[in-house]
């Protein structure tokens, strides 16, 4: 897999390359240069092929020049100990259930094929990397859980005091060893402008080996495409009309993953962006002007982004056009209230806890099958993290707490390790020298 950077000013590079330099030197985010037309592979898949084969043959096609066979599949096995489920939800919408990993959220595919693939290169290597994330909510408790006493790495969490669920900032300051938490006066773009940022420190950049697992990294973005096409394999049969994902959105590294596996010849129809009060994108869609903006701080905060950084892979994969965007991929905004309110009605009517990211992207679908009239349509909706990590939420809207899985009751009762710092680059530098040097 060669890639190259969406600014097309820095050199191309392969697959492992560019995992471990995060962001592309000119500030741009690397995106793949070759299009694959795997349609036929696809269509050959059905319901009885396991998750564990579509990633592992998905990773050999793309990554069979830079790693043995072998190597790939022990990569791919040690990294998804779980799985996807697909849930029919109403007749015409099922949930692409994404939770079921070691942090009960859909970041645990990206952060646990990245933590094993750096472990498999590094020890091989004998190197040290030093992973530098910034987290609205499930990428650090994800990348916390994924990189936990890996060996030859360490993890740097950047995250926004007081704008993660208490579940979530349990999940990425428990941990200490190998992961150190920063707790950031500041909002998430904040955190985010910061890792970018240091990135682009020559000082920095020439002293540690830095990295990132944010989705700006494309490791995150790759194994994340494998759940679509699996979906894919357990509703083609149903399938009678046009099949739709609905992806709630933040930083959009989910939506463009799947928008890959679409370019890679998965016959989906359209997808839908789903934000909550956070608009850039949609907004974009509908009026073609792009105006990034503070964020928000909202009930779904995993997607209280401003600007989001994976806007600018999809505009590379559009060809900066806004019409072929637009006619693709489809933007629906949900409020607060129209969230507990979703989250009140899947509980009462189906007896089914879902959290809010997942009450975004249940709306938006719902919208879109009543604007479809009759038309026969299919809609996936991705299901990205467990109603429990939302505990209080979930209450205020059902009057009942969902149980929790037994990852996240191990949290509670830890201690918290966390360093407190401002949003100033600098102050992040000196604790990475300090700290690693």
């Amino acid at each position: 897999m060669q890639l190259k950077s969406t600014r097309n000013k820095a050199p191309e590079v392969n697959f492992t390359q560019a995992l471990f330099t995060g962001l592309a030197p000119d500030g741009g985010l690397y995106h793949p240069l070759e299009v694959k037309n795997l349609s036929s592979l696809f269509y050959s898949w059905d319901k009885n092929t396991a998750f564990l084969q579509i990633a592992d043959s998905l990773s050999q096609i793309f990554l069979h020049t830079e790693l043995t066979n072998k190597v790939i599949t022990k990569i791919v096995n040690r990294a998804f100990n779980f799985k996807p489920e697909v849930r029919a939800l109403d007749e015409n919408i099922s949930l692409l259930e994404l939770f079921h990993g070691p942090s009960c959220a859909f970041k645990d595919f990206g952060a646990c094929f990245l933590a094993s693939f750096m472990e498999e290169v590094l020890t091989e290597e004998n190197k040290h990397a030093v992973i530098l994330v910034a987290t609205s909510g499930d990428t650090g408790s994800a990348v916390a859980k994924a990189f936990y006493a890996k060996n030859n790495i360490d993890v740097v969490i950047l995250f926004p005091r007081g704008r993660v669920s208490f579940l979530q900032e349990k999940q990425l300051t428990t941990l200490g060893g190998n992961v150190h938490a920063l707790e950031v006066e500041g909002s998430f773009d904040d955190c985010q402008r910061m890792v970018k940022e240091a990135f682009q420190d020559d000082k920095l950049k020439g002293s540690l080996n830095l990295t990132s697992a944010n989705s700006i990294n494309i490791g995150r973005l790759f194994p994340q495409s494998f759940y679509y096409v699996y979906a894919y394999t357990q509703v083609k049969e149903k399938l009678e009309g046009d099949l739709i994902f609905c992806v709630p959105s933040g930083n959009f590294g989910n939506l463009t993953a799947g928008v890959y596996a679409w370019c890679w010849g998965l016959p989906v129809d359209k997808f839908i962006a789903a934000t909550n009060i956070n608009d850039i994108v949609p907004e974009y869609l509908a009026s073609k002007e792009y105006k990034p903006k503070a964020s928000l701080h909202t009930l779904s905060n995993a997607m209280d982004v401003g600007n989001p950084s994976n806007f600018e892979r999809l505009q590379e994969i559009f060809g900066y056009k806004h019409k072929a965007m637009a006619a693709m991929i489809h933007g629906e905004v949900v409020t607060d209230k129209e969230t507990l309110q979703v989250i009140a009605d899947v509980y009462r009517q189906k007896k089914l806890f879902i959290d809010p990211h997942t009450a975004v992207g249940y709306l938006a679908a719902k919208r879109m099958l009543a604007d479809q009239a009759k038309r026969p349509v299919h809609i996936v909706t991705l299901s990205t993290a467990h109603a429990a990590k939302f505990r209080e939420i979930v209450k205020q809207a059902t009057g009942n707490e969902p149980e929790l899985p037994a990852s996240l009751k191990q949290a509670l009762n830890l201690p918290k390790k966390s360093t407190a710092i401002t949003n100033d680059t600098k102050e992040l530098a000196d604790f990475l020298l300090h700290t690693f040097l």
